[in-house]
Formats: C-alpha cells, sequence, structure tokens
C-alpha cells in the first residue's frame, strides 16, 4: 500500500495490492471468513481502493468513527464528514476477533479485498444520526439507512485491494482519481471546475455549469454520480444517456464527463465537504455547491432538514482547509422577453421569467404533456420519457395488508379478475398462503422470517412492476417498517398502492375456517398476528376497506376507482 503525489490535487492512497502479492491474497483469503458486501458497502470500497477516499486506508477504526460524528476529523486532525464503516450482523460479528483478516466479497462471491479488523463494537446508531445528520427522523434516507437496513455491528481495519469490481457499463466514463488526473495533465488542464448532480441535466444546469466555468476561468467536469442515491431517483442508466446529450451544447475541448461510483447519504452541508475532498482527489480546484446541496427535502414535521445555505457557509469554514475552491451556485432562471437564462440576481422587474418546477415536469411527464423547449432539450426529454411513461403504460402493484381472515384473498382474487378483464398488462398475484408453500416453505413464523417472507413477495412484485406487469400481494404483513421497506423497492420500478383490509378482529374470528385463532386462544399456536403478536395498522394506506360491510365485488370495484384516479387505468 503506497502514496504518490500528482500535479493535480492531493496525495491519494493506492490500496490495491500488486498482481503477485494480490494472488497471495487471494489464496489467504481461502481460510478467511467472508463478508458479502451489500451495493453501498461495495461503492464505499471501490472508493477507498481507488484513492477517491483518501487519505482513509479502510473502514475507519472506532476512535476515528467518533471523532468524524462529532467533529468531522479523523484522530489524526485531518478533516473528513461522513462516517464510512462496515456494518456487519450479530451472527458474523461473532464468530471473528480483532487482529483477524475476512475477506470481502461481491454479491456473487467474487473476491474484492480483505479487512485486516482492527476494530469491532457495536455502535449507537440514533447518536450516530444525531451527530452526523443533526436528525433521528427515519424519512431522512441516510438515518433511515441506519435505523432500517444498517447491520447493529461495525468493523473498522485497514483494506488490501485484490480486484476492482467489475462493472459492464459506461466502462469508458468510469474513471479512477489517478487516471482523471493523468487525462487532465495530458489535456493541459490547470483549473477545473466540478459539478456535483444525481440528477438529469436541463437547460438551467447547461447555463449554469458553463458560466461558472467561465467565472473560475476553468475547465468543466461533469462528475454524477452513480451510485446510491435518494429513493425516487432517475436511474443512472437513463440520467447517463441524458449527460451524454448535454454534453454536445458545450464548446468542444471545454469539458469532461466521468462518473463517480458514490453512495451518497443525503448529508446535507457534511456532504458538501465529502464531495469536495472526493473532487480535490480526482484532482479538480474548483466546485460548484448548489442550494440545498446533497439536501433530502423534507421531514416529518413538513421542514427540510437543512437551510438552503447551510452547506455554503460550512464550506466557507473550511475552504482554506480543504484547498479546493467554492464556486456557489446561483440560480438560473429564464427571461422570455430575453429569450435567454439569466441568473436570478441580473434580472429585472420589467423582465418576465419563466418557471417549470420539478415536481411539475414530472408530472408533465407521467401524464405525456408538453415540455416546454427553454425547459430542455429534446434528446434529453426523449430518454426520460423512454423511462417515465405514463401512468397508464406503467407497471403497478397493489400490496393487501390486513388479519387473517380479513378477506384479503378473496378481495385481491375479484380485483385481479377485473384487471384480466380490462386486458392492458399482464396480472399476477402473490397470496400470502400461496407464496409460503412455494417461495417461503422453509420459513418459520418467527419475525424475522415473517419479514423476510414479505421481503421477497416484495422483491418479485417490484420485478413484475419493473416490467410493466401488475402484482397483486396478499400477506398479513403485520409491521410497519416491513411494509416501509417493500414499499422502498417497488416506488423506483412504478406505482405501489397499499390496501388496508381493517377488517375487525371479532369478525375475522368468526370466519376462522381453520380454526387458528381457536387455537391461538389456547395457546397452541404461538406468535399468531391479532393474538399474541400484534398488527400495526397502516397510517396512510392508499385504500382503506373493512368487509364485514362490504362485499368483495364492491371493494374490488373501490380499488379499482382508486386505481382510475391515480391514473394507472383508463
Amino acid at each position: 500500500m503506497g502514496a504518490f503525489k500528482e500535479p493535480h490535487g492531493g496525495e491519494l492512497r493506492n490500496l490495491y495490492l500488486s498482481e503477485r502479492k494480490a494472488d497471495i491474497e487471494k489464496q489467504r483469503a481461502g481460510d478467511c471468513a467472508s463478508w458479502d458486501l451489500t451495493s453501498r458497502q461495495l461503492c464505499d470500497l471501490d472508493l477507498l481502493m481507488n484513492g477517491a477516499f483518501s487519505p482513509l486506508e479502510g473502514f475507519l477504526a472506532r476512535d476515528d468513527y467518533e471523532r468524524v460524528c462529532d467533529e468531522m476529523r479523523l484522530v489524526s486532525g485531518v478533516l473528513w464528514p461522513i462516517p464510512v464503516n462496515l456494518d456487519v450482523s450479530e451472527a458474523f460479528a461473532a464468530g471473528i476477533k480483532e487482529g483477524e483478516t475476512i475477506a470481502l466479497r461481491d454479491a456473487e462471491g467474487v473476491l474484492i479485498a480483505t479487512l485486516e479488523v482492527s476494530d469491532i463494537w457495536r455502535p449507537d446508531l440514533e447518536s450516530e444520526a444525531r451527530r452526523v445528520y443533526d436528525t433521528t427522523d427515519d424519512t431522512h434516507p441516510a438515518v433511515g439507512h441506519l435505523m432500517h437496513r444498517s447491520g447493529p455491528v461495525y468493523l473498522g481495519g485497514r483494506v488490501r485491494g485484490v480486484e476492482p469490481p467489475t462493472y459492464y457499463d459506461f466502462k469508458l466514463l468510469r474513471d479512477t482519481p489517478s487516471e482523471l488526473r493523468g487525462r487532465f495533465r495530458k489535456l493541459g488542464w490547470r483549473r477545473i471546475v466540478a459539478f456535483q448532480t444525481r440528477n438529469p441535466l436541463h437547460r438551467a444546469h447547461q447555463k449554469l455549469t458553463f458560466r461558472a466555468a467561465q467565472e473560475a476561468e476553468a475547465n468543466l467536469l461533469i462528475h454524477p454520480v452513480i451510485g446510491m442515491t435518494k429513493p425516487g431517483d432517475v436511474d443512472h442508466f437513463t440520467r447517463v444517456r441524458c449527460y451524454e446529450h448535454v454534453l454536445e451544447q458545450y464548446p468542444d475541448q471545454t469539458t469532461q464527463l466521468s462518473l463517480l461510483n458514490l453512495a451518497m447519504r443525503m448529508g446535507g452541508p457534511r456532504e458538501a465537504l465529502w464531495h469536495a475532498i472526493v473532487r480535490k482527489n480526482y484532482g479538480c480546484t474548483h466546485f460548484i455547491v448548489g442550494r440545498d446541496h446533497a439536501g433530502p427535502g423534507n421531514g416529518k414535521d413538513g421542514e427540510p432538514f437543512y437551510g438552503p445555505y447551510d452547506a455554503q457557509e460550512l464550506f466557507r469554514q473550511h475552504e482554506e482547509e480543504l484547498d479546493i475552491t467554492m464556486v456557489p451556485f446561483r440560480q438560473m432562471v429564464y427571461v422570455e422577453n430575453k429569450a435567454e437564462y439569466m441568473p436570478e440576481d441580473e434580472t429585472e422587474p420589467s423582465d418576465k421569467v419563466l418557471t417549470l418546477s420539478g415536481t411539475e415536469f414530472r408530472r408533465r411527464l407521467r401524464e405525456g404533456l408538453d415540455i416546454p423547449d427553454w425547459f430542455s432539450y429534446p434528446k434529453v426529454v426523449d430518454e426520460l420519457r423512454k423511462a417515465h411513461p405514463p401512468k397508464h403504460r406503467q407497471g403497478f402493484t397493489v400490496f393487501f395488508t390486513g388479519l387473517s381472515g380479513s378477506g384479503k384473498s378473496t378481495v385481491a382474487n375479484a380485483l385481479m379478475i377485473k384487471l384480466l378483464e380490462d386486458g392492458s398488462r399482464p396480472v399476477t398475484l402473490l397470496d400470502g398462503d400461496v407464496v409460503r408453500k412455494h417461495l417461503s416453505s422453509e420459513l418459520t413464523f418467527s419475525k424475522e422470517h415473517r419479514d423476510l417472507n414479505i421481503e421477497r413477495i416484495g422483491f418479485v412484485a417490484s420485478e413484475i412492476t419493473r416490467n410493466g406487469g401488475i402484482a397483486i400481494c396478499a400477506p398479513i404483513a403485520p409491521y410497519a417498517a416491513t411494509r416501509r421497506r417493500v414499499r422502498g423497492m417497488i416506488k423506483p420500478a412504478g406505482g405501489f398502492i397499499e390496501v388496508y383490509v381493517s377488517t375487525a378482529l371479532e369478525v375475522c374470528e368468526a370466519r376462522d375456517r381453520k380454526g387458528l385463532y381457536a387455537k391461538a386462544r389456547a395457546g397452541a399456536l404461538k406468535g399468531f398476528t391479532g393474538i399474541d403478536d400484534p398488527y400495526e395498522e397502516p397510517a396512510n394506506a392508499e385504500v382503506v376497506i373493512d368487509t364485514s360491510d362490504l362485499s368483495p365485488d364492491l371493494a374490488a370495484h373501490r380499488i379499482l376507482i382508486t386505481l382510475e384516479r391515480l391514473g394507472y387505468i383508463k
């Protein structure tokens, strides 16, 4: 593991072993415990190994982690604002010790790196959320990840890179820091302004970035994130095709496009510093910091997590130490009477300013309405239309939840028949009992296995939805957090309509043909939902029906009306 200097940016950490040492490490790893990396962990490991996370030489040790959370600094005093740790399950952590080496593998079992474990500890995840993201509201993507998806044990230690992760898409646009620095050097670029984005680019972004590069007397690097971003964002395949179209709008030899495999935390001000450190490692001298940079939107209280200029203010406090110059985002608006984009603060009272919000743009895409030429480029709009067809052409999932005997399966069957009669899309019914028999037969009725069963149903439904079909799911799904995870799996693929069958417990018991409630009451059946295991009622289901006073036909019809109102069927 070595370090080297480049004329662009600071010192890079090279965590990859030589070919000979990597072969030895592969043999040694065969006797080590193996951890299969999550998507986010693979992104983090990729940027650790290629030097983008310099000066880190591995996942944070406990002392570094605590100081990063509290002070945005490593124990060495170096500025580092976001914790980068390897979170694992309790079962895995119980089988290893400090000082041991573990193998880090991708989803297919390929050895990517080894980790020499220096620290094993159980972090206070709520405290981490509060200290790093300034909130414990789990609607914040990073906080939601910590609370509901992160492993309960952290590992820290030095990484030895064995093999770069394999990516089959956009290979010519995936650059390591040393590769991009070398390209800048070859082109003779000495001043480079980087633009961070996780969204498609439209005309305002092109004007903004071009103007920023002009004012900084620099060349421009469009450096979009293609790792994990915010749930619901446009997929990176579509976005990259859009970026390539927009690249045609810049003068030749002035602009480069390169992709960054970063797993964003949406951490606002702290994340702005993190992005700047990474861009400096890639050889950039300037960095555009936007309004509400890396902001996750609003919390449960309806208020934004961060102020619109908090990121710029925090950046200014550390700009000299960062050694990369901030270029503040200037809001660009289209002035109709001048037929051009201008900074908002340069417009005159007599100017006619045209605006199109992101919400309105997405609505027009969903409904197939015209997009003004002044807002975006025709090729970009075409790409987005392909990725976001009108709702009546999208796949969707109808997810029933309710007590055993509430009527979920009966209404789901009635709905399936009505949708098959319509014939606009293929329809698949994923009934709870049927899935248990064919997909989850080995699972028990423990909470862990119930959650796993529901997540399997969600995965299958997401694939059906992604491919333009209709999935109807009818499990009990008693836990709100699990239902929320399933919604998160499916929403990026298409529509998600939750149907709460709110039939009262006494009615469900009276209908019980299998005698399950009686067995549960007698204590012969443990952990039965509604008796000795809780059912958490949905707070915001799209449809609520009570089959004690509603026939299956009318219940299915009510759901159809909701689907029509939401635009999924015509």
